[in-house]
């Protein structure tokens, strides 16, 4: 059974600079025209799932709710250059608040794929700063910090006051809250449901072929293979980078993709080519409006969010912090939320989500029982050598 290892990494997420051990992985391995041929149509499998899951996603866009008014002090000119992470996301916040936010305040919205906090941090060095939001994940704006002076820091008095706590910090704001979970094909097992990391890893229960992230420019999801080993999930961290390798040895050989590209474990879901694998959540609703029949697992799986950041010496500083303000106000987080199943960070956006939506988003009550906050400072003080560990055990 041959593994293919998947190519250069999406988002959204929390991935370290492009490049680290996904090279190491390139340089040791070629790759078949077939695996090129699979990245190819992968490709294609994410483009063509986006357009669907965004326009219809919980409300018709006719129906989103609206940002009438906003406080003078949002109010401006000239424009703002943000850096996304481009596919699916990028689009549905286009949609829900690049525009709104461009006709409501006057501030033309520019806005790039490719967000990589190493280009941040290549830009501030050389004073040559071409962005002025850009997301990120958490343990980006961590990583940046602790290397230097690169963020600028929160004007929280343009802050709305329902932003929650956990989601506020010095130089970067959390504005969407993600999960990575399990997902599984529901005709594979004759009825039986898997509903945790050692359903996940018992073969014989729930046989079939697995894919799972590990490389690229983030990390090894560690988590799930401690989990599986029975370790509780209030337990994990500081997280046990041997014990979780050694629970891996145990499905290494029916891992048959460690993938990078979060269109890439759901298009072989669709395609049969697995029975389960590891996903974004919000990536599963586009499979289920079109019929295919795949379910998430909530439980065990991992909590996260996504930030805006601002770089230092950004040439629209200004705007920047408008447009961050903007876009966690409740409307605008409800809107995003309605494009795409993610969660608000701001708590008064759920006034404006029906109540059919609110339920499916990972910051829903019932799903936040379920799922394991992530741990972003035991990362970003450990990310690289348990990257390390874990390319070496990829290889060995």
């Amino acid at each position: 059974m041959k593994v293919v290892v998947g190519g250069c990494a999406d988002p959204p997420g929390e991935g370290a600079s492009a490049g680290s051990n996904v090279m190491q992985i390139e340089k040791q391995r070629k790759y078949s025209s077939v695996t090129v041929r699979r990245r190819y149509l992968l490709t294609l499998g994410g483009a063509a799932l986006a357009a669907p899951f965004i326009l219809r996603s919980g409300l018709a866009q006719g129906a989103w709710p609206e940002q009438t008014t906003i406080p003078d002090i949002l109010k401006g000119s000239g424009e703002v250059r943000i850096a996304g992470y481009g596919g699916t996301v990028q689009e549905a916040q286009q949609k829900a608040q690049f525009q709104p936010f461009e006709k409501a305040t006057g501030i033309k919205v520019r806005d790039f794929p490719g967000a990589d906090w190493a280009k941040v941090k290549a830009m501030v060095d050389t004073g040559n700063v071409g962005w002025d939001v850009v997301h990120l994940g958490h343990a980006n704006a961590i990583d940046l910090m602790k290397t230097g002076d690169y963020l600028e820091k929160i004007d929280y008095s343009l802050i709305d006051d329902g932003v929650r706590r956990e989601y506020r910090f010095e130089y970067d704001l959390g504005m969407m809250v993600h999960a990575q979970v399990m997902g599984y094909r529901t005709d594979a097992f004759r009825g039986a449901t898997p509903a945790s990391w050692a359903d996940f890893w018992d073969i014989q229960k729930f046989p079939g072929d697995r894919a799972m992230y590990g490389v690229g420019p983030a990390y090894p999801e560690l988590e799930f293979a401690l989990m599986a080993a029975g370790v509780p999930p209030d337990k994990l961290y500081p997280l046990d980078i041997d014990k979780a390798l050694a629970s891996y040895d145990k499905i290494k050989k029916s891992v048959v993709k460690w993938w990078t590209t979060g269109a890439q474990p759901t298009q072989m879901l669709t395609d049969r080519e697995v029975v389960m694998a590891t996903v974004y959540g919000h990536r599963m609703a586009a499979l289920q409006e079109q019929g295919v029949p795949v379910a998430i697992s909530w439980n065990q799986g991992v909590a996260k969010f996504d930030t805006w950041g601002i770089p230092r010496g950004a040439r629209n500083k200004v705007n920047a912090m408008k447009f961050v303000a903007y876009t966690t106000m409740p409307i605008p987080q409800a809107r995003f939320a309605l494009a795409i199943p993610v969660g608000p960070v701001n708590e008064a956006a759920q006034k404006y989500i029906p109540p059919q939506r609110l339920v499916v988003l990972p910051s829903a009550p019932e799903i936040k029982k379920q799922v394991v906050p992530y741990n972003y400072e035991w990362w970003a003080a450990n990310r690289e050598r348990a990257a390390a560990k874990f390319t070496k055990w990829l290889l060995g």
